[in-house]
């Protein structure tokens, strides 16, 4: 009974030690795996976008507008919305990343702090 108390309350006190040391990500693993994901948001616009403007031709095609006036400058309005967006979310996406570390080095000073107060 002496031992399993022992071992409980050894392991109830390494426990956040143990939290702690798993919890944090390397700044490099994330910053690659936003860099993964902002790859994968690129492809999947890049792939979206292609198919719209396909969709776009198609129905210009359909309705004998092919070669007009109004239908190129229809796509060409959808390919500048189309960067717009894109450049919006990537900026949207940078300020966000930029957040998350100064939050996190906020946090890791913050916890410096107390660890020194503490000693």
């Amino acid at each position: 009974m002496k031992k399993t108390i022992i071992a409980l309350s050894a392991l109830a006190l390494s426990t956040p030690v143990l939290a702690n040391a798993l919890s944090h990500a390397s700044d490099e693993t994330v910053t690659q795996a936003h860099q993964n994901a902002d790859h994968a948001k690129e492809k999947l616009h890049h792939a979206q976008h292609g198919g719209e403007e396909l969709q776009l031709k198609t129905k210009h095609s359909v309705e004998g507008k092919r070669d007009s006036t109004g239908s190129k400058i229809s796509e060409g309005s959808q390919k500048a919305w189309d960067k717009t967006k894109e450049g919006t979310e990537k900026t949207w996406d940078k300020t966000k990343q930029g957040s998350e570390k100064a939050w996190d080095k906020t946090k890791e000073g913050a916890h410096n702090l107390k660890s020194r107060i503490s000693e």
